[in-house]
């Protein structure tokens, strides 16, 4: 079993942070600080864990400490990060500054310049799109104005939290509901970042467009659409991936974006599940023989979808990626797909009848059947 990644966020977190903050605030109580974050930390997780540095981070800094208020605790904390040499050896991938993060969501909103500078140090060296949404949410109209100006930074970290900190639906974060209602200010950032240099951003600017979709889909298809107009490679792929969502739920008008044809004219010519019966740990292989039998070559996108037996005999539907194929005339392909039956906390498998239908340019084709068994 994997270590869990709260072990790589232990102690030593604390304790690296007190010595880096003593250094700048010569008066700060570096033992106190330990052992008030140690107080009850084996039983926290990982990000409770940075949450509650941050609160004892305010406790001896401000409130029990040698610092007056909120503005001058901001201008010390973007001195420990900006001073920093490197992560404690062990730490997940830059998560030691997470503390400085809940930080300045929780204590800089009355200091805008300064923590405008702090998260800008913080997602040069982790990220700060936990923090600026606070910002977003209680200071719209200035911090909409500085990640105008964010988007031309020339740290490539910088222009991602632009996008990446204005996803209305973000994981592991508060959703963005203003921007939920209406994208447009999102959208205007985007427009900006889409022929960035780095593919970092561009994913993220495609992360974003998908969570408008499920908001906004027409508003996403007409943004897509004229985006795949005089696009380069990179910026289809950059579309493609931010109509994901809506090409997995067939819509049409996202697969005529990227030239799938819902009248297309390839038929499913044959579908094999073996084994059949499976049985639940084991893998099922679905292989689909397409054949077009036009004069015209067809472009084509094949997805899988798979209706998986509930607990309660209710089935519920998964889509699996398949495959995109350019058919010639006459031509033939085949489509293979191996979906594992093994048991997973995200997913429990159960015995019954499973259905399988091709997803072809989002019109379900050649539905069929396999049955699941107890192992």
């Amino acid at each position: 079993m994997a270590e869990p990644l709260k072990n790589r966020f232990g102690p030593e977190v604390a304790r690296t942070i007190a010595t880096d903050v003593a250094a700048v605030v010569p008066d700060f109580d570096s033992d106190g600080f330990v052992a008030a974050c140690l107080d009850g930390y084996d039983g926290l997780e990982l990000t409770e864990r940075a949450r509650h540095i941050a609160d004892q981070l305010a406790r001896f800094l401000i409130d029990e400490g040698p610092l007056d208020d909120e503005g001058h605790a901001i201008a010390a904390v973007t001195e420990v990060v900006t001073g920093a040499e490197a992560d404690p050896e062990g730490v997940l991938a830059g998560f030691w500054y997470l503390p400085f993060v809940y930080f300045v969501a929780d204590h800089g909103l009355d200091h805008f310049e300064a923590s405008m500078l702090l998260q800008r140090e913080l997602t040069m060296r982790f990220t700060a799109e936990f923090s600026i949404r606070v910002f977003l949410d209680e200071q719209p109209d200035a911090t909409l104005a500085r990640l105008d100006e964010w988007a031309r930074d020339r740290d490539e970290h910088v222009r991602r939290l632009v996008s990446e900190g204005t996803r209305p639906r973000l994981p592991w974060a508060p959703r963005l509901r203003s921007f939920q209602q209406d994208p447009a200010p999102v959208l205007a950032l985007l427009e900006q970042l889409k022929d960035d240099p780095s593919e970092y951003v561009r994913r993220s600017v495609a992360n974003n467009l998908n969570d408008i979709s499920k908001d906004h889909p027409g508003v996403v298809v007409e943004v897509a659409a004229r985006w795949w107009a005089d696009a380069d490679e990179q910026r289809r792929r950059l579309v493609r991936h931010g109509l994901r969502t809506l090409v997995k739920a067939g819509d049409p008008r996202a697969l005529a974006v990227l030239g799938y044809d819902p009248d297309s004219p390839v038929l499913v010519d044959r579908v094999d599940v073996s084994p059949d019966p499976v049985a639940i740990g084991e893998s099922v292989r679905i292989e689909v023989s397409l054949i077009n039998p036009s004069d015209e070559p067809a472009a084509v996108l094949v997805d899988l979808r798979v209706d998986f037996v509930k607990a309660d005999g209710a089935l519920r539907p998964k889509v699996f990626k398949g495959s995109e194929r350019r058919i010639e005339p006459g031509e033939s392909a085949t489509v293979r797909k191996s979906v594992s039956l093994a048991q997973h906390s995200t997913r429990t498998h159960h015995p019954g009848t499973h259905g399988v239908e091709v997803m072809v340019n989002g019109v379900s084709r050649a539905p069929c059947q396999f049955e699941v068994v107890s192992p």
